[in-house]
Formats: C-alpha cells, structure tokens, sequence
C-alpha cells in the first residue's frame, strides 16, 4: 500500500505540472480548428496532386480530427492516396501538446515534427508522381469529389445548438488527456517498481532493430491513448527516439477507423493500413540505422 501510495502522489504531483502547457496548447488548437477549418479543407482539396506538401505541413498541427478529414476526402475521390498518407504521416495525436507540456523536450519536439513533415511530403510525392503508373487506378485517389458534399467537422455545439467557447473545448480535452497520463503514469510506475526499472528497459531494449517496428504497430491503434504511451515510453526512456519517430508516423488518430468505415472497399483500406505501417516502420529503422553509424 505504501508503494502504491508513493508511485499515486508522484504521479500526480508531476501531472498537475503539465496542466497548463496542456490547456494552452489545446487552446491554440481550437482556435485553429474553429477560425481556419474551413479554410483548411478548401487547401487540401484544390491542391491536386502536389496535395502532399499542404497536407503534410497541416497535419501536423493536431487539431481535432484532421486525420478524418482526410479519410473522408480520400473516400469521396477529393484527395489523392499521397495526400492521405502524408495527412497520417504527419499526423501525431496528442503527442505534440503533451510535449509542448515538457519544455526539457521542445528540441527534440521540433526535431520530430521537421522529420515527419519531410518524411510525408516525400513519401506522398512518390505515391503520386513516381508509383502513380504502377497504383491501381481505383487506389490512386481522385479529384473528382467535391468537399461540399461532406460534412467532416466535429460538433462543439450544446445541446441547444449554441456554439460552445473555444475554452470549453480546449479545457474538456487537457482534462481527458490529464486522466489519460495520470492513469498511464501510475500504472507504468507500479509496473516498473514491480519489475524493476532495469528489467523492464532491458525487455524493449532487447528488441533491437525490431522496437520501432513495434512501435509502429502500437501507433496504429485508432486512439489517442497510442500517441499517449509512446511518447511518456519515450519521455520515461524505455523508447529510442527512432522508435517514437515509428510510432507516432503510423499514429493517424481516428484518421484510419474513420477509412475503414467511409471507404467501401477492404482491400484498398488493407492496403492503405499496410502501407501507413511499413512507412512508419522504415523511417524508425533508417533513423536507427543512421545513429549507430554515426555512432
């Protein structure tokens, strides 16, 4: 009862401090979300098929839903297969906002988000111009949909269909993402005080070449609960940086669930999940690869 008391105080103590980095950071979001959302569609959809570049450097702005935004579009043939996966290897969940609450990590937040951003853009550009022969014509995407016709914005309306101040929204997500850390840091130090520090850093250490292949796995979960563990694995020193890279590529939010039930067709949605996981996985390897020859 003792240890558990310790590992819930400290737990705490050290998420309340993140609090307001949190609520600043979701306020930001909504703000860009409620005054440029639509202005942000109507980018991705005249973009065509340099839609990688945009979508790459909106993405990572993690404003809520994005990522559906672009299953939908892709869906309705509005974006191209490159736009989308650029949407998703942008993307990064709650992971920007819960590094923006750990000022010690900005450095290596602005060094993952410059890293995802030109990873997507190259990989979107190569699904459309350089693979765009070899793509099945009904996997390539299309501009032949028009973004009128979907309706993709998350309601912040009351239950009188008055619209809610962005600080209400902005305060509902730090505190759920607040319960998500504090649950996660309590279980994650009971584990580690059970087990051991050592034991538990020597099991994801021994994986080696393969952890940010599994990080890429865990990124695929369509919750932001993903996001959530890789980046405190990272921010507690169980994950190589490589592998949280991996991890938060694949970490599309709900941008996959969302392909999976607008997108008719399995095969293409197999292929598109796949496909999201093995860019994931070898940007984690090569950034690996690149370190140990550095090193």
């Amino acid at each position: 009862m003792e240890l558990f008391l310790d590992v819930l105080s400290e737990s705490f103590v050290d998420t309340v401090k993140m609090l307001p980095f949190l609520f600043l950071a979701y306020l930001f979001i909504e703000y860009v979300e409620h005054r440029h959302g639509e202005r942000i569609e109507a980018v991705l959809e005249s973009s065509g098929r340099w839609g990688a570049i945009p979508a790459a450097l909106l993405g990572c702005v993690p404003q809520c839903g994005f990522s559906a935004i672009a299953s939908n579009f892709y869906a309705s043939r509005v974006i191209s297969l490159g736009t989308l996966i650029a949407v998703f290897l942008a993307t990064s969940d709650e992971a920007v906002p819960l590094l923006v609450s750990m000022p010690a990590y900005w450095d290596k937040l602005v060094l993952l988000m410059v890293i995802k951003v030109l990873y997507a853009i190259a990989v979107g550009l190569v699904l459309d111009f350089v693979l765009r022969g070899v793509l099945p014509r009904s996997l390539r995407g299309g501009y032949t949909g028009n973004a009128d016709e979907i309706d993709c914005h998350e309601t912040h309306d009351d239950e009188e269909g008055h619209q809610r101040p962005i600080w209400q929204a902005a305060l509902r997500h730090t505190l759920e993402i607040f319960a998500f850390i504090f649950l996660f840091s309590v279980l994650f130090g009971l584990i580690v005080e059970g087990v051991g520090e050592d034991v538990f850093a020597d099991f994801l250490g021994q994986m080696g070449f393969f952890q940010p292949v599994f990080s890429a796995l865990v990124g695929l979960i369509p919750n932001c609960a993903a996001s959530v563990l890789l980046t405190q694995l990272y921010v507690e020193g169980a994950l190589r940086f490589s592998s949280l890279v991996a991890g938060l590529c694949t970490g599309a939010g709900v941008g996959l669930a969302v392909l999976w039930r607008a997108n008719p067709s399995w095969k293409q949605n197999l292929f598109i999940t796949g496909l999201t996981w093995a860019a994931g996985a070898a940007v984690g390897v090569g950034i690996q690869l690149v370190v140990a020859l550095v090193g």
